[in-house]
């Protein structure tokens, strides 16, 4: 069966091909990002209730890679991927017309839902190298994911100047709708590898959780990350509209920025491959720890506008380069642990990833109505640093030794600080 997939999906183009419906689904969910002040005005909403049309979608999302995603070990792939961007097409389609906030809210949660269609896709990736390759098609796949999250919320911010924020989730549910038909054509019928009924491939998550310690790890780190990253993006239109009186367009202009830290995704899943997941996992916490602290000085700088916005710009393309690198190296370590449970095992990572965005985006909302920027880059750092402290620690429980890795934790003593 996997042999036949293979061959009808394999040749270059076919990680590309992931990687660009990893980009459709994501994308849904950081649509509202850059436009939830626009949103708050036509509601007659602040910024702190507005937070939580961003966390609606995250919560949805976290709950849509927990009863799923475990259908990819379970159900035909290529169906359940066209029943899934039919259902976000629809989604987005309520949302362009919600008449206030508790409908945009369940509109954001049905959005994030059914996104979750992007960790359907995802672990296909490592199916179509050899072992060796696995962190450099994860990498490719990832970059066509960071580019859906970072550039949608450009397409959103210019788009919405073009027309209304309305105009931004119509045209959304137009594109997930027209991606319908192209994966009917694109993708042959991909079976599961084993006959598994849903209420087993549910149950058997929590015993991945309890037997697998490199999953937890994983999990753990990648979701404090996440919600770091979670701080800066929610709050960021809050910062460009506060203190430089800039709208939507430029909020969503820096995920065009960011999206140069996609870039470095191949680099770091050849890294992974070459040297071991865990020693980018602990440059990758160097890099976010250092992105931070400039976003934070760039702010309280005697600057002119313009290079504040040159400091944003560096600071930006830092973070998205620390939070990919972050994401390759933990997604490498966590598909060589069982090349049947694929999509379960991204199911536990993914769930715990997107919960702590959600609660790094429900804190950040809070932090900024009451401190503002200094708030948020303040928990920001502390939720990289309790990342940090937890990757250490499953290193000294002797954790280091991940299945794939390359080299021993010694030979990274340093890079673990």
């Amino acid at each position: 069966m996997i042999s036949n997939n293979r061959k009808a999906i394999g040749g270059r183009w076919a990680l590309p091909f992931l990687g660009v419906a990893c980009a459709v689904g994501v994308a849904s969910i950081y649509y509202n990002q850059p436009l939830l002040l626009v949103m708050g005005r036509d509601f007659g909403e602040g910024a702190r209730a507005m937070g939580f049309v961003a966390v609606a979608t995250q919560v949805g999302y976290a709950l849509g890679l927990l009863f799923f995603v475990p259908l990819g070990d379970v159900a035909e792939r290529r169906g359940l991927m066209m029943r899934m961007y039919g259902g976000v097409a629809l989604a987005l389609a309520a949302a362009a017309m919600a008449q206030g906030l508790v409908w945009m809210i369940i509109a954001s949660m049905f959005i994030g839902l059914l996104a979750s269609v992007t960790h359907v896709a995802l672990p296909m990736a490592t199916d179509l190298v050899a072992e060796d390759k696995r962190g450099q098609a994860i990498g490719t796949v990832m970059t066509g994911l960071l580019l859906g999250i970072l550039l949608a919320r450009t397409f959103a911010g210019w788009l919405s100047r073009l027309g209304s924020w309305r105009t931004v989730f119509i045209v959304a549910a137009v594109v997930n709708a027209a991606f319908v038909p192209l994966i009917y054509r694109a993708m042959p019928r991909l079976e599961p590898r084993r006959s598994l009924s849903y209420g087993e491939a549910m149950r058997s998550l929590w015993t991945l959780f309890r037997s697998e310690p490199t999953l937890r790890d994983a999990g753990i780190v990648g979701g404090l990350v996440f919600g770091s990253f979670s701080c800066f993006w929610t709050t960021l239109t809050f910062l460009l509209s506060a203190h430089y009186g800039l709208g939507p367009g430029v909020a969503g202009s820096f995920g065009l920025i960011g999206a140069v830290g996609a870039m470095v995704a191949p680099f770091a899943g050849r890294m992974a491959d070459r040297l071991g997941a865990r020693a980018v996992v602990s440059v990758a916490g160097a890099v976010l720890t250092g992105s931070y602290l400039w976003l934070w000085l760039v702010e309280q700088a005697p600057l002119s506008l313009g290079l504040h916005m040159v400091g944003l710009v560096i600071g930006v393309v830092v973070l998205d380069m620390g939070a990919q690198m972050m994401q390759v190296g933990n997604q490498t370590r966590i598909f060589n642990l069982d090349q049947d449970a694929r999509s379960r095992i991204n199911t536990v990572y993914m769930t715990m990833y997107f919960a702590g965005g959600a609660i790094g985006s429900a804190l950040a909302s809070w932090t900024w109505s009451r401190w503002q920027w200094h708030g948020v880059c303040a928990l920001a750092l502390s939720l990289v640093a309790l990342a940090g402290l937890r990757h250490v620690a499953g290193a000294r429980r002797g954790n280091g030794h991940d299945p794939g890795e390359r080299k021993s934790v010694a030979e990274f003593a340093s890079l673990e600080g």
